[in-house]
């Protein structure tokens, strides 16, 4: 069994990745159902927290049936990040998670998420500060290094596990190369046959099949797994892996009815949570992969992210189930 701490995780879990837009209460819920074990918030700014902003007040939101679930949190003053865990801890989650990862330029340009691999002592003080502010696991989820030339993951998890983290989390890309290219997993094997290493380290990075965790797993010894993008619109992933390690056989691909009924709950989720505008808004993203396949789908698929009445989707995807529903997939 892995521990994240005290909280106990699963024999090889599998961690829904924080992604701003995606990971929230809506999204996760069809994950939990779908057997994500471990779930994290969308990342939220520290500077937000501090200053009472709705919008990271928002992310705040967890539900009972999610557990256990992390915060994460991100920003680049020690100071701050310090007062943000605990604000984050009061939401009572089971983790709190820093995000030393996101590669985008307005985060990681100003010190903060992979930006801060570029102060490595810096981002060591402030999980120390983040370790000693909170009576819950603290978790990082991270990547290799800046760029080709500092990749010095397995030295820095060790050195945060030394400050006090729980469980690390290891992105197979450098901050430079963005989400290009093909994940390095070598180096997150690397940090797991550390010695002195005895957190557990997940892995993350182009899983987007049943076939790749398998092999992500016997090759690279982690501990579980973290999938993000291919989890967009498409939460039946996580049982879809954890049937083909059982048995090493294929779930049969969710059939229309299933992806309609996914589409139709997310968005009546999203619409109870932030409201028509925003829940529609946000649950566009997810259309292509719930549908993904489908042929002579594109008028709908249209339809589907222009359409801006709540009624009116349901209606869309209650004839997408009717049209479609003879098709194989």
């Amino acid at each position: 069994m892995v521990k994240i701490g005290d909280v106990e995780v699963g024999t090889f879990p599998l961690l829904l990745a924080p992604m701003e837009d995606v990971s929230d209460p809506p999204f996760r819920a069809l994950c939990k159902q779908h057997g994500a074990d471990v779930m994290y918030t969308e990342f939220i700014s520290s500077e937000g927290l501090i200053r009472d902003a709705a919008k990271s007040l928002k992310k705040l939101d967890i539900f009972e049936y999610e557990r256990p679930i992390g915060i994460q949190i991100f920003g680049n003053e020690i100071e701050h990040m310090r007062e943000a865990a605990q604000i984050a801890a009061a939401a009572q989650p089971d983790i709190i998670d820093i995000n030393y990862g996101c590669p985008v330029k307005n985060v990681a340009c100003k010190g903060a998420g992979a930006g801060i691999l570029q102060d490595i002592p810096k981002m060591v003080a402030m999980t120390a500060e983040i370790v000693k502010a909170v009576n819950l696991p603290v978790t990082v989820k991270t990547r290799l290094g800046w760029d080709e030339n500092t990749k010095y993951i397995v030295e820095v998890a060790e050195r945060l596990q030394d400050v006090g983290i729980k469980a690390i989390s290891i992105h197979g890309r450098t901050r430079k190369q963005m989400y290009k290219g093909e994940a390095d997993w070598s180096l997150i094997a690397e940090t797991k046959n550390n010695p002195r290493l005895h957190i557990p380290v997940f892995g993350n990075g182009d899983v987007d099949s049943p076939e790749k965790a398998l092999e992500m797993k016997n090759r690279f010894g982690v501990d579980g797994i973290m999938i993000g993008r291919a989890s967009i619109g498409y939460p039946w992933i996580f049982n879809e892996i954890k049937h083909f390690l059982k048995t090493g056989e294929h779930l049969p691909p969710p059939e229309i009815a299933d992806r309609v009924a996914a589409a139709k709950a997310h968005l009546e989720m999203a619409v109870k949570w932030k409201g028509d505008r925003v829940g529609v808004y946000e649950t566009r993203r997810h259309y292509t992969n719930y549908f993904k396949g489908i042929p002579h789908f594109k008028p709908y698929r249209t339809q589907l992210v222009t359409e801006e009445n709540p009624v009116a989707l349901l209606q869309l995807l209650d004839e997408i189930a009717n049209t479609f529903e003879s098709v194989a997939l």
